[in-house]
């Protein structure tokens, strides 16, 4: 099984390229199949992450920034394929 974790923070106003950077150097303590990260308007920033694993899972997730990097509390969302 297929299971992507979406990770999701706003930057506070003007530090989103801040944000990306931080994000980009986060290790995983494993790797995944597949690791993208994403920029929107408002300095928001998405990492999506692909494991082959049960949708239960224990799996690394990146943390939490520093508070006065983030905007509001990172959002999180865990997804099982479904195949086509």
């Amino acid at each position: 099984m297929t299971v992507a974790l979406m990770w999701e923070a706003r930057a506070v106003p003007g530090r989103g390229a801040d944000l990306l950077a931080w994000t980009r150097a986060q290790p995983l303590a494993g790797p995944p199949l597949r690791r993208e990260t994403l920029r929107a308007p408002q300095d928001r920033v998405l990492v999506i992450t692909w494991w082959d694993a049960p949708y239960d899972a224990e799996l690394p997730e990146l943390p939490e920034p520093d508070g006065d990097l983030v905007a509001r509390a990172v959002h999180r969302w865990r997804f099982e394929s479904v195949g086509d």
